[in-house]
């Protein structure tokens, strides 16, 4: 686990063998107040950098991660345990796409919004920073999650303090190495390793303008308090518990591989991860044994060997929790498929678990209801859309779900009626840059990504310009 001792030092413990990767010293309230200091005052001069400079000084650092991948990639894996076969495309694929894309449509996104323009008036909306931008990023995937904020708030001309989870603080750092190389004016993106109660009084400055949070429905509550007594702008993107649906005119294989990868993919260490699949009973048994046999091919392992495919959750009682969860469903009646044997580096006490596949579950039970953050697929089967509906909707959660059909147009149909921010269609467990990534009900508020995300940023002024002669 992470640490911070007496001497003001955290400490980032890796799951892989429970050594020490990474010792920083936490900042101090100086270095807090100072940073938010040139933070202010460089954003000033930010702001009036057009936009187009400041999206070729986000693509510049994007390159730069891009042709550092195989380090950071590395340092990702040793401090929260994703196999080296799969970190180098958080960098190389998620976070580059999501930056080049918001890159891209910066100018046309913060364009004035003309409302008139004639003889007598000139009538527009304009689109200004808000300020300072603080980003509280977790450590799951904290390029994925960081970029979501950070180069939307530099590209509408904020300044950025980004806190990052201490389980990944060398995300942060190489951050600041990136911008520092593409030329990004010194003070307008900063990092600092905080505690948090630093973070919750720095929610409350009256510097910041905004607080960008990713991370658990508990840390949203704390966020929120700690600006309920200011006007300020919060980014929430929490918990979830999403669900697939298989229809029975599912195309079977394609639906079977890409929900089990959704399930498992970083250990399940993932909000928007497939916990909960609802198979129409005419495909139910042959989908149960085909994920359990898809299951079975997983390599559980150091994360360091290019040939494992699932590594460990990131400590130890993280993972202990997540057996707590599935312990429980078996008391109650629910039956675990794969065997345990084949994966011999599961064992309690450790970060490592296998992957485990449930049916015979309900939604009185615990791991139906609440976000298991590990590798763990429940599944249930149904008579049909209705009932498919409604059991995807009885949750707190509502980020995404998904419905595997070969009928568009019954997907739109069950897509109007699900409670989710982001509904696919033979896919799932991925962001797409130009689609707004929200969330509803316990998953969360406000919005990233797209159009929409940058203009998250911005506060709308207008100018009404009467003309005189």
């Amino acid at each position: 686990m992470t640490g911070v001792g007496r001497d003001r030092v955290f400490r980032t413990v890796t799951p892989i063998d429970g050594s020490i990767v990474v010792e920083r010293s936490l900042a101090s309230d100086a270095d807090v107040d100072a940073a938010l200091a040139r933070a202010v005052e460089a954003q000033r001069g930010w702001a009036r950098v057009p936009a187009a400079e400041r999206a070729a000084v986000c693509l510049r650092a994007a390159a730069w991660c891009v042709a550092h991948a195989d380090r950071l990639a590395a340092e990702l894996t040793s401090q929260m345990g994703r196999p080296i076969a799969h970190s180098p495309f958080e960098i190389t694929r998620g976070f580059q796409e999501r930056a080049r894309y918001m890159a891209g449509i910066a100018a046309s996104a913060l364009a004035d919004i003309e409302v008139e323009q004639s003889g007598a008036f000139h009538k527009f909306i304009r689109r200004e920073p808000l300020g300072v931008v603080l980003v509280l990023a977790p450590w799951n995937y904290p390029w994925l999650t960081s970029v979501n904020a950070v180069v939307p708030a530099l590209l509408a001309g904020n300044a950025v303090i980004l806190k990052m989870a201490q389980q990944t603080p060398l995300v942060a750092e190489r951050y600041a190495e990136a911008l520092a190389a593409a030329g990004l004016p010194a003070g307008v993106f900063q990092y600092l390793h905080i505690d948090h109660d630093q973070v919750a009084r720095t929610i409350a400055d009256p510097r910041v303008a905004f607080a960008a949070f990713t991370g658990s429905v508990d840390g949203g509550h704390a966020v929120q308090r700690a600006a309920a007594d200011r006007f300020i702008g919060t980014g929430l993107e929490l918990g979830g518990k999403d669900a697939a649906y298989v229809r029975a005119d599912a195309a079977f294989e394609h639906a079977v591989e890409n929900i089990v990868d959704g399930a498992f993919f970083n250990a399940g260490q993932s909000c928007c991860s497939v916990q909960r699949v609802y198979v129409d009973r005419a495909r139910y048994d042959r989908f149960v044994e085909a994920a359990v046999a898809l299951a079975h091919t997983y390599a559980l392992g150091d994360p360091r060997d290019p040939a494992t495919t699932l590594g460990p959750l990131v400590r130890a009682a993280a993972a202990d929790a997540v057996r707590g969860q599935v312990g429980d469903a078996v008391r109650a009646g629910a039956r675990t498929l794969v065997d345990r044997s084949r994966f011999p580096a599961d064992a309690s006490g450790t970060a490592y678990m296998a992957p485990v596949v449930l049916t015979n579950v309900s939604h009185e039970m615990r791991v139906m209801r609440e976000e298991t953050f590990g590798p763990v697929m429940t599944v249930m089967p149904v008579s049909g859309d209705d009932e498919a509906i409604r059991l995807i909707n009885d949750s707190r959660y509502g980020l995404t779900s998904s419905v595997w059909t070969t009928d568009p147009e019954a997907a739109l149909r069950i897509g109007e009626r699900v409670e989710t921010g982001t509904w696919y269609m033979n896919r799932c467990d991925y962001l797409d840059p130009g689609l707004a990534w929200t969330g509803v009900k316990d998953s969360g508020r406000g919005c990233t990504l797209s159009r929409l995300g940058i203009e998250t940023f911005t506060r709308p002024k207008s100018y009404h310009l009467r003309l005189t002669t």
